[in-house]
């Protein structure tokens, strides 16, 4: 195999001639945690970190699910200060996905530091802790947590795994501090459009809860609502494929019982529906809108031939937002574990008094979900331009100067 000029073969794979392989053990010391009584687990006090407060992708987040209190006795050696950069020693999630993922302290909340987190003490100048970071959220190091893991159900590393794995080393600080920099800005154009969409999806739920019940009017709307029941204003059936008939390279697309798309070589209905799962996954999840030639599964519930006074999509935004709760209602009364047709043909609706009201107020919450599957396939994009950079900067086949 040809080598690229300016590149070496290490154990590590192609790094750049002027970059060497080194053993985590040469260049940090990991501390470990405290084991803190569950006496004096409370709802007020310092954080105790866990696990659990891990992010897969890197850093801590904290919400009431995952935030442990202590308020028992500690000393100052068992509180992390701000900055410190902290390493996961167990997993509970089924994959061994979290272990040995990173994060920095950045909070101004007191934290404590509890048993199997490891807390990275830089030995060496020749290190920057946020290099150490990225190299701790690769692959690579993933790979290598996963084949070193012990435990079963819960998944161990330890100081001696974590040492002993190597590390492709730019020669200076100020080249290692560029490429965790390069990455950084990227983790934040992530964390800005999440938080992005997150604000659009309220926006979207608030004017649905309006929109959507009558509770605010459209410019140039009025008259008042009426109720009606899906039964007066669509047909009802059910598909009658079953998962045999389904084919890898069908034309069409055949709807299962879950939020999965498969195909089909035929199809039985053409138009515009609204399908919702009648058992299995998904029982009473509202799973898609279709305008075009498909099929679907005999346990596949499918609301179409839509009367001249309803907006098919108007009702497909309403229906998808109500019939889950009221499946569950029902099944909470009634022991229920599959959608009945009358479930669905007894499920009241409230109706603009026209079609053309209830067809602005479709088109406005389209262009918003438009609008969040757009920044949606721009967060995908980013995620994989970033895993991608991660993978190109931290072996030197780019290089940043």
């Amino acid at each position: 195999m040809e080598l690229r000029p300016g590149y070496k073969q290490t154990e590590v794979g192609l790094i750049p001639d002027d970059w060497k392989v080194r053993r985590i053990k040469d260049l940090i010391t990991i501390k470990s945690g405290f084991a803190f009584s569950s006496t004096y687990y409370a709802d007020k006090g310092p954080i105790l970190l866990t696990p659990g407060n891990f992010k897969l992708a890197g850093g801590l987040y904290f919400n009431d699910r995952n935030t442990k209190r202590y308020l028992g006795p500690y000393t100052n050696s068992m509180v992390f200060e701000y900055g410190d950069l902290l390493i996961v020693m167990t997993d509970l999630t089924p994959d061994c996905n979290l272990l040995g993922k990173p994060a920095f302290v950045k909070l101004d909340e007191k934290i404590l530091h509890n048993q199997r987190i490891g807390k990275i003490i830089p030995s060496s100048n020749l290190l920057s802790m946020d290099f150490l970071y990225w190299f701790f959220s690769s692959d690579a190091h993933a790979a290598r947590m996963k084949e070193t893991a012990t435990g079963s159900t819960v998944r161990h590393t330890s100081n001696g795994s974590i040492y002993g794995s190597l590390i492709p080393l730019p020669p200076t600080k100020a080249e290692q501090e560029a490429i965790a920099n390069a990455l950084s800005d990227t983790d934040a154009l992530i964390e800005s459009l999440e938080q992005l969409i997150t604000k659009k999806r309220h926006i979207k739920q608030g004017a649905m809860q309006e929109l959507l019940t009558g509770k605010k009017r459209l410019p140039g709307f009025s008259g008042e609502w009426m109720i009606d029941y899906i039964e007066n204003l669509a047909n009802i059936s059910t598909g009658s494929k079953n998962t045999q008939d389904r084919v890898d390279d069908g034309e069409f697309p055949f709807f299962v019982r879950s939020q999965t798309i498969e195909r089909i070589n035929s199809y039985s209905f053409d138009g515009e529906a609204v399908l919702t799962a009648g058992d299995g996954v998904g029982t009473g999840k509202v799973f898609h809108y279709i305008n075009g030639k498909f099929d679907a599964h005999q346990r596949v519930y499918r609301i179409s031939d839509f009367s001249e006074r309803i907006d098919g999509y108007f009702f497909y935004l309403y229906f998808s937002n109500h019939f889950y709760n009221r499946i569950m209602q029902m099944t909470a009364k009634s022991s229920v574990d599959s959608v009945r047709r009358e479930m669905i043909a007894m499920m009241p609706i409230p109706l603009p008094p026209t079609k053309s009201e209830q067809t602005a107020i479709a088109t406005i919450l389209s262009d918003m979900d438009a609008e969040i599957t757009n920044l949606e396939t721009k967060l995908a994009k980013t995620r994989q331009l970033k895993q991608g950079m991660m993978r190109e900067l931290l072996t030197g086949r780019i290089r940043l100067k």
